[in-house]
């Protein structure tokens, strides 16, 4: 895969369709890499008339590393001191801002999920010049009060580290086991579970970038009232079965921006399953007409 150079740091990214098509940026979530944004559904939006970017995060996949930064002190954090922050939500969405600058791409459509869909957020909020239509999917607004994980949840992201590849990997099966999508429709296998979290350690393992976004999201502030402005057309989509980031982020999200679409699909958890794939990709593009009208 290329890798582009962008607001001083070097991202990992990868692209489907005709670069001569409308630009669609896919910004995935907390500790998740661009493979987690399935071809399958990447090539169902490029047929349908975009050029697909994703794109591993900073800290993340094989984009740079910044373990030269001293280890955040979330608590510190938590209550207010940001001294020990790495980064926030700006500077991502600064680096998404400069992959766009780096491929020659002046404007794109943006959908975020999950931390994704708070950098794609910030990317609006901040150049909104540069954003034709964005979609919040799985996310929230960061005001502290909606989208907050259940405990199950919590405790399984905050589970220690493996101290081996087949304690992450077990770890990472855990994980999905309790984000995913439980309503049988969606569900997946464990042998899928077990054959998602081999790929993700295999391509790249970095459990302290991981912890160095969580902190970002913690000294981020609440972006509520400047989604208010937002002048291009906004849709979000979100899980009513959600127990990472609980739909009440998706209604508060919605609610923050006039004119905002909706979009709640019942039984989902925090995952994208397969069968929603085309439901995804039409919402997707009908929002991302809107602009083009």
């Amino acid at each position: 895969m290329p890798r582009a150079k962008a607001n001083g740091i070097e991202l990992e990214y990868d692209t489907f369709g005709d670069p001569a098509d409308p630009a669609l940026l896919l910004i995935m979530g907390l500790a998740s890499q661009l493979i987690s944004w399935d071809p399958e559904f990447c090539g169902l939006l490029a047929g349908r008339g975009y050029f697909v970017i994703r794109f591993d995060n900073r800290d993340i996949g094989l984009s740079t590393e910044f373990g030269h930064l001293p280890t955040p002190d979330l608590y510190a954090i938590l209550t207010g001191d940001l001294s020990t922050a790495p980064y926030v939500m700006a500077d991502m969405a600064q680096d998404t801002a400069g992959l766009l600058d780096a491929l020659g791409i002046e404007r794109a459509h943006v959908v975020g999920a999950s931390m994704g869909g708070m950098i794609a957020q910030e990317l609006a909020i901040k150049h909104p010049e540069r954003v034709l239509s964005l979609c919040s999917f799985m996310s929230n607004t960061g005001d502290g009060k909606n989208g907050l994980p259940s405990q199950e949840a919590l405790a399984a992201v905050n589970a220690p580290r493996g101290a081996d590849r087949a304690e992450a990997i077990e770890r990472t099966v855990n994980v999905l086991r309790i984000i995913g999508s439980a309503t049988p429709e969606y569900a997946v296998t464990d042998e899928w579970r077990y054959a998602r979290a081999t790929r993700i350690y295999d391509r790249s393992y970095r459990p302290d970038g991981g912890a160095r976004q969580v902190a970002a999201i913690a000294a981020s502030p609440d972006r509520t009232e400047a989604l208010g402005s937002l002048p291009m057309p906004v849709l979000v989509m979100h899980g009513d079965q959600d127990p990472l980031v609980d739909v009440s982020g998706g209604y508060a999200t919605a609610a923050a921006v006039p004119g905002c679409e909706l979009i709640v699909f019942p039984g989902q958890g925090h995952d994208l399953p397969r069968p929603l794939w085309p439901a995804f990709a039409d919402a997707i593009v009908q929002n991302a007409r809107k602009a083009a009208a």
